[in-house]
């Protein structure tokens, strides 16, 4: 177990110690407004490791021509079944810490009595911070594995070529007659300035385009908005030597949600038995992941409480609706 001493901590006599902590700098700010709600986060109680809901498949031929005369206008006709199909979210279950120290370091770097109010200050700040990237991640990761395993939501860059706005084109094309539905890119950084580099130079888009792009310090991108977010989930690396590939997202109203379906306990506490006094810090919480037109595979490899894998693999999201019109979205894969 490796217990933190005071030599892990910064000792400033006679200084103030500012309450600055050090945080992760991944955007991590990407649900609901921020991304005009293609992911969003919600808090719902949810019992179990699955929720299941169900809805009616659009039922094939139910409009047709009727005959009216001759044989035919007599003839009886076959009944239409009405089916039904559900989606499937699963729950992650996360852990917080457990986080230790001893008395004797917080006391070090306090003047007066421990102050049990300052350690779950710093410490929380820290957890809200990294609850919510990992909230980004997993959520970007089930969507980018489960739209990309479908070709009709999927489009590769030629010659493993970088993202261009004629990528951005052909991915909005997957989607037909429904490319409107589609309201933001989510990118990498890496897929964003590779666009702001082509678009720049005047011999592939024109001056009218490369001036634009210069002035305004970002790229054209079809009237949608750009979240720029370096999830690792959107920069995949394999192969020998390896290579890594960005995925770009183009997302629909509600494309990915997570629900924080389990209330968040965080417990604090003295600890004895050691040299020292020692306080320790530990939390858990849970949250569903659920995306537009697929539902998790609950049988065949996924299962509950998924590994961060599991969530990535594309088979273990199933198409809950035929069409890629009613997927929340398309992927472009770029190098």
């Amino acid at each position: 177990m490796a217990t933190g001493t005071k030599a892990n901590f910064k000792v400033y006599n006679e200084f103030i110690h500012s309450g600055l902590v050090e945080t992760l700098t991944q955007n991590s700010n990407a649900f609901n407004a921020a991304s005009r709600g293609a992911i969003r986060l919600a808090s719902v109680n949810r019992r179990g490791d699955y929720v299941y809901e169900s809805f009616f498949k659009n039922t094939a031929d139910l409009v047709s021509r009727r005959i009216t005369s001759g044989t035919g206008s007599t003839s009886t006709v076959d009944d239409l079944a009405l089916q039904q199909d559900e989606h499937i979210s699963v729950k992650v279950n996360r852990k917080i810490g457990p986080v230790a120290n001893t008395l004797d370091s917080f006391k070090k770097i306090q003047t007066g009595p421990f102050n049990e109010n300052a350690l779950n200050f710093a410490i929380g700040q820290q957890a809200a911070k990294a609850m919510q990237v990992d909230q980004v991640n997993t959520v970007i990761r089930a969507g980018r594995a489960a739209l990309g395993n479908q070709s009709d939501a999927l489009f590769t860059v030629p010659s493993s070529g970088t993202l261009k706005t004629s990528s951005l084109v052909s991915g909005l094309s997957k989607r037909g007659d429904a490319s409107d539905s589609v309201i933001l890119w989510v990118m990498h950084s890496k897929a964003y300035f590779d666009l702001v580099q082509y678009q720049i130079t005047p011999t592939n888009n024109g001056d009218l385009i490369a001036n634009a792009a210069v002035v305004d310090g970002s790229p054209t991108t079809l009237g949608r908005p750009v979240l720029i977010i370096d999830s690792p989930a959107l920069a995949i690396a394999s192969g020998s030597p390896l290579v890594t590939d960005y995925y770009t997202l183009g997302l629909t109203a509600n494309a990915f949600t997570v629900e924080d379906s389990e209330e968040t306990t965080i417990v604090s506490e003295f600890v004895t038995g050691s040299e020292n006094l020692l306080v320790r810090y530990q939390g858990e919480f849970a949250y569903n992941v659920s995306l537009r037109g697929f539902k998790w595979d609950v049988q065949n490899g996924g299962g509950d409480n998924p590994t961060d894998t599991n969530i990535g693999t594309g088979s273990n999201w199933d198409p809950a609706m035929a069409s890629v019109k009613d997927w929340g979205g398309v992927v472009i894969k770029s190098r």
